[in-house]
């Protein structure tokens, strides 16, 4: 059995009501703003893709509604393998978004470190943004998608970004230790963009799905149990949320949902394994392998064009 009961709001948007939705679901999992706010959106490709990105109007009506009652909204994100988060920003429209709301941003890669300590695990140490230890509240908002490398991406997953290293795929090997270090340090708040989500290849290649949905809870494993029930998929079956699951004991049944519809269910398509998917889950699986190929940024260039020549062929000998 689970611990201590968890609650999971859910809210449909109809039309134009974004704004009072998100406010309704913050108010019934009793979470107010006060002093300072970080907001981390998954902000995973250098231009907002629906379903791929957390959306722009999404983080606006968040940080209006943060600002209301906290001193400071920061939205932070930090840069990815090979683009700047700077240039995601602008190009996303999250940093339009935050700043006319009354927020900033903040590329958590240029920001001071502090190095945590670990025990008990095989990652020993993590550096990590000063400013994740200064805030009052840190507030998650990803997006409900699908995944080539963990099956689902959602709450917890989006939590990985706050590594502000470019190199944090180094990490892969490490992934469920990692993110359960995440998860017990940031306790985030988690506001899922549910609005359009994304089945198939994702977190940026798959489909766009319309769901029209918020997601909202105190516990970032206790939302992506909800969302994976949604969208058909056996959360037991996720590596990371399950290794989560039995180091918390939390479980199903310690889940206390409002707002739930049958009506919400929609079984999405799982991501398609291809040869180069399959070959970064093998090296994925080593870690000094992991870190003898992603330490040549060159030989990734050449991989990634390659990778794209071998997809566009088989597009079109299967299309």
């Amino acid at each position: 059995m689970g611990t201590l009961t968890k609650k999971v709001v859910i809210s449909k948007v109809e039309g134009t009501d974004l704004a009072e939705k998100l406010e309704e679901v913050l108010k019934k999992i009793g979470f107010k703003a006060k002093g300072k706010v970080f907001v981390k959106p998954n902000m995973c490709m250098l231009k907002y893709v629906p379903g791929a990105v957390t959306s722009p109007k999404v983080i606006y009506h968040l940080v209006q509604l943060f600002r209301n009652s906290a001193e400071e909204v920061i939205v932070g994100e930090s840069d990815g393998y090979n683009y700047s988060c700077d240039l995601a920003f602008e190009k996303t429209g999250i940093k339009e978004a935050a700043e006319k709301a009354g927020g900033r941003t903040l590329n958590l890669s240029r920001d001071r470190l502090v190095q945590v300590n670990i025990e008990g695990f095989r990652v020993k140490k993590l550096f990590l943004p000063k400013t994740l230890f200064e805030v009052n509240s840190i507030v998650n908002v990803p997006v409900m998608k699908m995944h080539e490398f963990t099956t689902y991406s959602g709450a917890i997953k989006n939590l990985f970004g706050l590594i502000p290293d470019s190199k944090r795929i180094f990490l892969h090997p490490h992934i469920n230790e990692v993110l359960f270090i995440l998860y017990k340090l940031t306790k985030p708040i988690t506001v899922m963009d549910s609005l359009t989500a994304m089945e198939g290849s994702g977190p940026t290649r798959g489909s766009c799905v319309q769901m029209n949905l918020i997601l909202a809870s105190e516990c970032a494993l206790a939302l992506d149990i909800i969302a994976t029930e949604i969208i058909g998929i056996n959360w037991r079956e996720i590596s990371h949320l399950n290794y989560i699951a039995q180091k918390t004991l939390i479980d199903r049944q310690s889940i206390r949902v409002i707002g739930l519809d049958a009506k919400y269910y929609r079984k999405f398509i799982l991501p398609t394994i291809d040869l180069p998917v399959k070959i970064q889950h093998k090296i994925y699986k080593h870690a000094s392998l992991t870190k003898v190929v992603f330490s040549q940024p060159e030989l990734i260039k050449v991989l990634q064009k390659v990778v794209l020549c071998y997809r566009r062929l088989r597009k079109r000998i299967f299309s």
